[in-house]
């Protein structure tokens, strides 16, 4: 089983009294007492992945933000701070077993902001991520089954609610499908999308949950 210890990254730069960014990197750190040789493989992932992404904030959008705010006299009309936000969620954690995904949410003005989610499946007792074969070993064609499995559930989606999803979903869901885009439940294996891959901006990210066979 593992424990799970929150940590956070957070700051705001200005730019001539101006909050011109703010940022918000959580990450955690695991104790395990399956293998703490793998927690540490994990803690070491995600330390480096959070120092990343804050030296991402530093060089790259401060920068392009306090660019953008220095054409503001006296803040007015005032400047809409950009933001740069990562926070984790764990839907499992069980045993070994331990997967959670994250939300990483950008704004840097416009309408809204954009969220980008990826997700991570460990095995503690080896230290392993673990990849979306890993749970279909005995059909070689579990993505196209897959596939064909969301196609179905939007499918019927359509017939409540048309127009939730593009006109062209089926072969959108094959172009931007992405083994590595699932994590799990106690229910089951939940697969998502990206904004704007199968659907518009307000159906957020669509997931779909295979739900756990029997035994």
């Amino acid at each position: 089983m593992q424990t799970i210890i929150h940590h956070s990254l957070e700051h705001t730069f200005y730019s001539r009294d101006i909050p011109v960014l703010k940022y918000t990197i959580e990450f955690p750190t695991f104790l395990s007492t399956c293998s703490q040789t793998a927690a540490q493989t994990a803690n070491a992932h995600y330390a480096s992945v959070a120092k990343e992404k804050e030296q991402y904030c530093r060089t790259v959008l401060y920068p392009q933000a306090a660019e953008d705010a220095r054409y503001i006299e006296d803040n007015i009309p005032p400047f809409h701070t950009y933001e740069f936000n990562i926070a984790y969620t764990v839907p499992l954690n069980y045993g070994c077993i331990t997967s959670l995904y994250f939300d990483q949410y950008t704004f840097m003005g416009g309408a809204h902001g954009s969220t980008v989610r990826t997700s991570d499946t460990w095995n503690f007792s080896n230290g392993r991520q673990m990849q979306l074969g890993e749970f279909f070993q005995s059909d070689p064609h579990y993505a196209d089954n897959i596939q064909n499995y969301i196609e179905q559930r939007i499918t019927e989606h359509l017939r409540t609610e048309p127009g939730a999803f593009f006109e062209d979903y089926a072969a959108l869901i094959r172009k931007t499908f992405k083994e590595e885009n699932y994590y799990l439940t106690t229910d089951g294996l939940v697969l998502y999308f990206q904004e704007y891959d199968i659907a518009p901006y307000a159906a957020g990210r669509p997931q779909f949950l295979l739900p756990f066979g029997p035994g």
